[in-house]
């Protein structure tokens, strides 16, 4: 039996490259809607971000996620990212 390849991508923050599970996708879509896409299969542009909460502060006071998807996020985005971490 072959081992199955996990997926990695880069987290927008830290730059590591970790596994597909490990890490949160953030998206917004042709309208310009952001949305927090826990099945990683939204259409759009995405961001990942490492699910740690010293991650997400420092993504919002360098607003990488706001420069990499080119567009305004609003505050309660960020509060449901942070319901998702603590989980």
């Amino acid at each position: 039996m072959k081992t199955r390849k996990i997926p990695l991508r880069t987290c927008v923050v830290t730059k590591e490259n970790l596994p597909k599970k490990d890490l949160l996708r953030i998206v917004r879509n042709k309208e310009g809607e952001v949305k927090v896409d826990e099945t990683g299969k939204l259409n759009g542009r995405g961001a990942y971000i490492k699910k740690d909460m010293d991650v997400l502060d420092k993504a919002i006071k360098s607003k990488i996620l706001e420069r990499k998807l080119e567009c305004e996020i609003k505050e309660d985005i960020y509060e449901e990212i942070r319901k998702i971490i603590n989980k």
